[in-house]
């Protein structure tokens, strides 16, 4: 059974960084892409970054490109978010997501709570 344990959220001050965590575990994921989403209340889940774990290509919204920056550990099983420069609009819980290249199954954790103060 996939599981995805996210770690790493809390409270910062703005201009401040954190580093979220997501524990893979329950199959292999070669063919997999691995990304974080976000909600902030009162709004649509939304895309953050995400990494291919055999190629390591990465992708980022945007908006978030240059303060972001998505990693994976292969001997940990463990894909990273660095988040730098974090702004209040940055609040939300961080959702870590696990989708098949070869299925389109998508598995999610349970999500880590990140707020940043201005």
């Amino acid at each position: 059974q996939v599981q995805l344990v996210e770690s790493g959220g809390g409270l910062v001050q703005a201009g401040g960084s954190l580093r979220l965590s997501c524990a893979a575990s329950g199959r292999t994921f070669t063919n997999y892409y691995m990304g974080w989403f976000r909600q902030a209340p009162g709004k649509e889940r939304e895309f953050v970054a995400a990494i291919s774990w055999s190629t390591n290509n990465t992708l980022y919204a945007s908006s978030l490109k240059g303060r972001f920056t998505i990693s994976r550990d292969n001997t940990e099983n463990t894909v990273y978010l660095q988040m730098n420069s974090l702004k209040p609009e940055d609040t939300a819980v961080y959702y870590c997501n696990a989708n098949s290249k070869l299925t389109g199954m998508t598995y999610w954790g349970q999500g880590t709570q990140v707020t940043v103060s201005s």
